[in-house]
């Protein structure tokens, strides 16, 4: 079963909500699609093992692995 979303709030400039909005649409997402897929993609390009509490999906592949 799928975790149930938190909604959560964030601030950001008139110009950076208007550079998201364009990203949404571009990409046909939903704002709140766009930052978690963002931040998603940011953070397993940092972390693409996974950290102590947050492990890749079984059957990923990882780098630095055979």
């Amino acid at each position: 079963m799928p975790a149930k979303a938190k909604v959560s709030t964030f601030s950001a400039t008139p110009r950076d909500l208007a550079m998201l909005e364009a990203v949404a649409r571009y990409h046909g997402l939903n704002k709140s699609a766009t930052i978690a897929s963002l931040v998603r993609r940011e953070f397993w390009r940092v972390f693409p093992g996974g950290t102590d509490k947050i492990k890749p999906d079984r059957g990923a592949k990882v780098e630095g692995e055979a």
